[in-house]
């Protein structure tokens, strides 16, 4: 937002001085304000929110063709076709390439190509089908070209590392699950939209049966295969408005929004399913996982958010203690 408004600010104050440095001013003095002023006006309605609530994409669509149809209106007042004011497109078309990306940003270079031949055409003199004509015109619009083009390569670029930085700050970094932080905060938006009318929703433990055996026998990197292919499976096991998380060492939690028991009794057997049919190949053992699985369902088994951890903790070591299955490392 705020470089938004500094493109614009900037390319009014640009515009203002060239248009009253010029003959513009003297000789078309109603039609310079209106046309200053217009754009001031647009200016402070551009940052109205109520305008644009939850539109931003639109409004800033909005915000760099209008400043290109100011930006033309101040050539036709300045020399139109031999204007030196033809770089002030450089102002829009950079704001489009950092806000809306290339292709946007390509099309309003191709109509400001359009635009200048036009401009061309309705000035006095200008020869627009000569060879001068032709090269003047490359080495206006061409630096316009790779600017647009190259800043919006690299603002696409900007946004793509910050989106990877933004992922690796919310997830564990071996499996790719969110991290606790991430899952916790999740968790409590999911609890306080559920707390008025108590719609249901459903907390599972995962604990990786016998990973300290894996350990043991293979060694750590084994141990950490186990826990990456574990974690794809819960992802695979999940719907997409599902949370799932590393807990801790071999445990991970799910987080199951607006499911009531049954839902997440399913979930649970999608969970042990997928689980045990993922293998890890060690050139000559197979190891086949499992996982012992606890669930607390809101509001059935709790209403705060501590409680139903502790339910499914308790669940979670119950569910180890009933199944006891072999240990982890046995020919598949």
């Amino acid at each position: 937002m705020r470089s938004t408004r500094s493109i614009e600010i900037l390319c009014l104050a640009l515009a203002a001085l060239e248009l009253v440095w010029s003959q513009a001013f003297s000789q078309h003095l109603w039609l310079t304000l209106a046309l200053l002023g217009a754009f001031s006006v647009a200016i402070v309605v551009f940052r109205s929110q109520r305008l644009f609530h939850n539109r931003t994409r639109l409004r800033l669509s909005v915000e760099s063709w209008s400043m290109m149809a100011f930006v033309t209106g101040v050539l036709c007042l300045t020399g139109r076709g031999s204007s030196p004011m033809l770089n002030l497109y450089l102002l829009p078309v950079i704001l489009s390439a950092l806000t809306l990306g290339r292709p946007m940003t390509l099309m309003q270079v191709g109509v400001i190509c359009l635009i200048h031949v036009a401009l061309a055409f309705a000035t006095p003199g200008l020869q627009v089908l000569s060879l001068s004509y032709a090269s003047a015109a490359v080495g206006e619009l061409a630096p316009i070209l790779l600017v647009g083009y190259l800043t919006a390569t690299l603002a696409g670029d900007v946004t793509e590392a910050r989106e990877h930085i933004e992922a690796l700050a919310q997830t564990d970094p071996l499996t790719g699950v969110l991290n606790l932080r991430t899952f916790n905060a999740a968790w409590q938006r999911v609890h306080t939209a559920s707390e008025p009318a108590h719609i249901p929703y459903a907390v599972l433990m995962v604990d990786i049966d016998h990973l300290k055996n894996v350990n043991e026998s293979f060694g750590h990197a084994a141990g950490d295969s186990v826990l990456t292919l574990v974690a794809r499976a819960l992802q695979r096991s999940i719907r997409n408005t599902d949370y799932a998380a590393r807990y801790a060492g071999d445990e991970f939690t799910v987080l199951l929004p607006s499911a009531n028991p049954a839902v997440a009794e399913e979930v649970i057997a999608r969970i042990r399913n997928n689980v045990y049919k993922t293998t890890l190949d060690l050139g000559s053992r197979m190891i086949r996982c499992s996982v012992s699985v606890g669930v607390a369902n809101y509001p059935k088994d709790g209403r705060e958010m501590r409680d139903l951890l502790g339910t499914a903790e308790g669940n979670m070591y119950r569910d180890k203690q009933l199944r006891r299955p072999p240990p982890v490392g046995a020919k598949a």
